[in-house]
């Protein structure tokens, strides 16, 4: 069975100052993954510059300690501004919007995960949104983190695939929503075991 170390707590605050942090996280309102994970508007998750898609069945363990919060201002396609916070402290102050922001600042939250099975374990990404779906999504991961560790301060790490879920809009037709189904919770310090078997499908390179 295959085995990933998840996260060192090395100068990590105590896993029980995690009730407070996660549940005070809001909807209205980032992390230290240099690769970006995000969900693209065919409901596809996706990673990197050339937007490889995520392994299907792939787990991917949230860092409890990563969630952050902030704004960013985006220009016709690139980002022209960012502030970002742990969520343990109060949002950054605002200042003008950069030249060219075409929304000028939008709220953003976001967490680090590592792959812990598939193609891409042992693999760091950051995923941060601004969408409403993609807030809803983090919020509840935080608040299942926060819940979690009332019960087991022992295994506050959980454990997810990346899914999806969509509506209907009036406009602009089908809107995909990210879903972070959690499969387990696991601790800081041991391993996460990878599913004895490989995923049924494999991940494709999306089309630029």
């Amino acid at each position: 069975m295959n085995q990933v170390a998840v996260f060192a707590s090395a100068g990590l605050p105590a896993v029980s100052s995690l009730k407070t942090t996660l549940g005070n996280l809001k909807v209205d309102v980032g992390s230290t993954g240099t690769v970006i994970l995000k969900m693209d508007k065919t409901g596809a998750w996706v990673y990197g510059a050339d937007q490889d898609e995520v392994e299907d069945g792939s787990e991917w363990a949230i860092n409890p300690f990563s969630f952050v919060h902030g704004y960013i201002a985006w220009g016709t396609a690139e980002v022209l501004g960012e502030k970002l916070t742990g969520v343990a402290q109060p949002l950054p102050e605002l200042d003008e919007a950069p030249k060219g922001a075409a929304k000028g600042w939008e709220m953003q939250v976001g967490m680090s995960l590592r792959c812990v099975s598939g193609d891409d374990k042992g693999m760091e990404v950051r995923y941060t949104t601004t969408s409403v779906g993609g807030k809803k999504a983090v919020q509840a991961i935080a608040l299942a983190i926060a819940e979690q560790v009332n019960k087991d301060e022992s295994k506050p790490v959980p454990v997810v695939t990346l899914k999806k879920d969509h509506y209907q809009h009036k406009s602009y037709g089908k809107i995909y929503t990210p879903v972070l189904n959690v499969v387990r919770f696991v601790s800081m310090e041991t391993e996460a075991e990878a599913p004895a078997e490989a995923p049924a499908a494999g991940r494709r390179r999306r089309a630029a």
